[in-house]
């Protein structure tokens, strides 16, 4: 469910606006500013665009603003290839998802792990992708297919 309080907040703060600053530029009080961010209250359309004019984001943005999503986006602008080489990414996600440890006695990796080199060796040549690009376009397929997947269960139960 949507968080359109939360959302007026990181906008603001991500923006370096006070409740006071904002609320004095679209004519309300800085109250009326705290309430939309608490949920108490939502402005009005007009008020939404005034917020989205002075947040630099469009109003779709600004109803759809993810301070999770950005705080990633910022991680990965920053991201040092050389800092992620030291960290065990299986390990590191393994502890939210424990499949990612389970697995690894159960599945034939030998199996899987050639006929997915396959598909890389695929990909590198027919389309002249580094090893990297190929990996990337392959988790990305992969990440699809489990979309569409899931999208098409959604709808078988429907």
């Amino acid at each position: 469910m949507m968080n359109l309080g939360n959302s007026l907040f990181h906008a603001r703060k991500k923006s370096e606006f006070s409740q006071e600053e904002v609320a004095e530029k679209i004519g309300v009080s800085r109250q009326t500013l705290s309430k939309w961010e608490t949920n108490e209250t939502i402005p009005d359309i007009y008020q939404a665009k005034k917020l989205g004019q002075i947040y630099h984001v469009s109003l779709g943005e600004l109803i759809e603003f993810d301070m999770d999503i950005n705080e990633i986006h910022e991680m990965i602008e920053k991201h040092n290839d050389k800092v992620s080489e030291k960290v065990n990414w299986t390990e590191a996600w393994g502890k939210k998802y424990p499949i990612l440890i389970q697995y690894q006695s159960e599945v034939n990796i030998p199996n899987y792990a050639f006929r997915i080199a396959t598909m890389l060796d695929e990909l590198q040549e027919e389309y002249q992708y580094s090893q990297q690009d190929a990996m990337l376009v392959l988790k990305d397929i992969l990440y699809t297919c489990g979309k569409s997947a899931k999208n098409k269960k959604k709808q078988d139960i429907s």
